[in-house]
């Protein structure tokens, strides 16, 4: 599978705006958990932390990603799309469960 710059730059981008995305949905969850009752803020921050550890491999990838030559890239774009794919999912459940 072989791309061009062009396509490395434009995943590299699309992926950035998708975890910038997913860090202010993380806020978000943060500014609800600080409301809510003592009991469920315990169960809240321990969801966070689960999606930030998530977050944080997401950016590592990508970082990896941003440091690949143009040759190397598409073997890393796998592993970045499945890290962000697993953020987005854990956020979509976690969204659910601070209602």
């Amino acid at each position: 599978m072989s791309h061009k710059n062009d396509d490395k730059d434009a995943f590299e981008k699309k992926h950035q705006a998708k975890i910038d995305e997913m860090k202010a949905e993380i806020d978000r969850l943060k500014a609800k958990a600080r409301q809510a009752e003592a009991e469920s803020q315990v169960k809240y921050e321990q969801k966070i932390k689960e999606l930030e550890t998530l977050k944080d491999e997401a950016e590592e990838r990508l970082d990896s990603l941003k440091k690949s030559s143009k040759d190397a890239w598409s073997d890393i774009s796998g592993g970045l799309e499945s890290a962000t794919q697993s953020l987005a999912t854990a956020i979509k459940a976690a969204s659910k469960e601070f209602k």
